[in-house]
């Protein structure tokens, strides 16, 4: 008798740990099987997204794309697609996927998942801050735009914490709607804190601004002896990195010259 039971027990304890192996396959499937829905989601949204800036650039770009002086954007056409056109940014030569156009709105919370022809995406847009004026003429203007994995929109600003890049491609340039181009010259770059003074907008006095320039240059991963007057107004283009959450990689060019371009 004893070893019937013994018996029965066994079979119970291989029936339990039968049990618990097939709850554990379900587990497993069922994770890889979420996992594997949110690559297809997240890749998905980066191929649609290309796809979308890409027919952007075909409908807005004319000219030669690899030429500085050919360069051309139809404002027109931007702002059939989106109201909210304030420009078009562009690095040349490299990093020469960085060319997308600009928006601007009261929130800018609204662009962060919300691509230019207004469809939602992670990859979101290009924006300008929405406390700096449209037209690039605040002492800062600050731009913004994701790190994506697949090197889209502002991922590789990260390039420029290599000085021998920075030397290399030292320039981006700005279009405007009323016909402007303006040439930045990046007098710093390098990875702050967000809440470092890298975002103010507004300064009471000369004196204010040139403490925020030093600030920005001493921010910088190395000196470039690009020269910044109070007199000057800069651009900062910054993006999340890897590092940290809090953390932003901030690229800061001083506007050096406007020059009038084709419309």
């Amino acid at each position: 008798m004893g070893e019937r039971k013994n018996y029965h027990r066994g079979r119970r304890k291989k029936k339990k740990g039968g049990i618990i192996s097939t709850l554990i396959l379900i587990i497993a499937i069922a994770v890889f099987c979420v996992s594997g829905y949110q690559l297809y989601k997240l890749f998905g949204g980066y191929h649609q997204g290309k796809s979308e800036y890409d027919k952007v650039r075909e409908v807005a770009v004319h000219g030669d794309d690899k030429d500085e002086d050919e360069f051309v954007v139809d404002f027109d056409e931007l702002k059939k697609i989106n109201a909210d056109t304030v420009g078009w940014i562009r690095f040349y030569p490299e990093p020469s996927q960085i060319s997308y156009p600009l928006v601007q709105t009261t929130d800018n919370d609204l662009y962060l998942n919300r691509t230019f022809s207004a469809n939602e995406n992670t990859v979101g847009a290009i924006f300008v801050n929405c406390d700096n004026a449209a037209d690039f003429s605040d002492r800062n203007t600050i731009i913004y735009g994701h790190r994506m994995k697949d090197h889209s929109m502002f991922h590789d600003l990260e390039k420029y914490e290599d000085e021998s890049f920075w030397k290399e491609n030292p320039y981006f340039y700005i279009y405007t709607p009323d016909g402007r181009k303006l040439s930045c010259h990046i007098y710093s770059a390098g990875i702050v804190k967000d809440t470092s003074s890298t975002y103010l907008t507004q300064f009471a006095s000369d004196e204010e601004y040139q403490a925020f320039l030093d600030d920005t240059k001493r921010a910088g991963a190395y000196h470039t002896g690009v020269e910044v007057t109070t007199d000057q107004r800069v651009v900062t283009l910054s993006t999340c990195t890897a590092a940290s959450d809090d953390n932003r990689m901030v690229v800061r060019g001083v506007i050096e010259s406007e020059d009038v371009v084709k419309k």
